[in-house]
């Protein structure tokens, strides 16, 4: 298969050499000096005790790489901004376009079915540019489940070999030709695609963690250890129930509960994630996607979220503060 990962940092580097690796013709969009990295000595994937090496064709302008199959958009919500106006090259009348992101993304009201309607989520998709250029026809939805770091231009490290997750979907759960064939692709090249018929309870459910754990590890400055804290800990409960009962107000029933994710029993480990990391290092964050979108969905269902509406006012304070997020 003919494959563009578009934004291949630290999941996308890791999906990108494991497709290249299993024979796919592999392209990456990226810039700065991890594009010449990638460029002069190929792209290295650090994962367990493997190190593999693959070259890669890679540029910062898509219009070099020529239409593909398949794109993998792995870049943030908060920067598929610029995708209207680059992501042309790349697309045929048939080529699928599967946006691997955190939190809620753009085309989620489009396929509900009898769900209820989404509340507006125009800000992810400012004027519909991503709709219009992409087209529902091609756009495929995608959650992930993979821990990875860039520790040098060109060079990712997998710190999560055992738990390389990725599910793809119709945005309407029908059973496509193509996502069979996606999902072959993928399983052949050691990523983990579980069969969904629910692509929007995974993403509920990846969601719980960022929302209710990642934005008190970005309002306290802490790693995922700080969720077990004992007065950290009822708070993460009580923004669990609230957005459990959000996603079950528009359809979607998790089998999740405080006690699971944030029980005595669990155990954190001491990582820093990605929205926290973004504010620590400057970089334009995912506020819209991860916690503003879901309590609007809270709001348009009449749905109580006192515990999440105030991580909501100090997240986007914090970002906004620091110019990484306009309200």
């Amino acid at each position: 298969m003919r494959i563009c990962v578009y934004g291949a940092g630290s999941i996308g580097g890791n999906f990108a050499a494991r497709l290249a690796a299993a024979g796919n013709e592999v392209s990456v969009v990226v810039r700065g000096a991890h594009l010449e990295a990638i460029r002069a000595d190929g792209l290295t994937l650090l994962t367990g005790d493997r190190k593999i090496v693959m070259p890669v064709k890679a540029s910062d302008e898509p219009a070099d790489l020529g239409p593909q199959d398949a794109v993998l958009v792995t870049m943030k919500s908060s920067g598929q901004h610029v995708l209207p106006n680059a992501i042309g090259p790349l697309l045929r009348g048939d080529t699928m376009v599967a946006f691997v992101q955190n939190g809620i993304p753009w085309w989620y009201g489009h396929g509900l079915g009898a769900r209820p309607a989404a509340p507006d989520l125009s800000r992810l998709d400012p004027g519909g540019a991503l709709a219009r250029t992409i087209g529902m026809e091609r756009t495929v939805g995608a959650v992930v489940t993979s821990s990875n770091h860039v520790i040098a231009p060109g060079v990712v490290r997998n710190i999560s070999p055992e738990r390389n997750t990725l599910w793809v979907a119709e945005t309407d759960d029908r059973q496509s030709p193509r996502i069979l064939a996606l999902r072959r692709t993928l399983i052949a090249a050691g990523i983990a695609s579980p069969a969904t018929t629910d692509i929007r309870y995974d993403i509920w459910h990846k969601l719980m963690a960022n929302l209710c754990g990642s934005t008190l590890c970005l309002i306290l400055r802490e790693p995922t250890t700080i969720l077990g804290n004992p007065t950290v800990n009822p708070l993460a409960r009580r923004a669990l129930e609230e957005a459990l009962a959000v996603a079950a107000a528009h359809g979607v029933m998790l089998d999740d509960s405080p006690d699971q994710r944030f029980g005595p029993q669990r155990t954190y480990p001491d990582h820093r994630p990605s929205i926290l990391q973004d504010y620590e290092l400057g970089r334009p964050m995912e506020i819209e996607s991860i916690v503003r979108a879901p309590v609007a969905f809270g709001r348009a269902a009449g749905v109580a979220t006192p515990t999440l509406d105030a991580i909501e006012a100090i997240c986007v304070r914090l970002a906004a503060a620091r110019g990484l997020y306009t309200p």
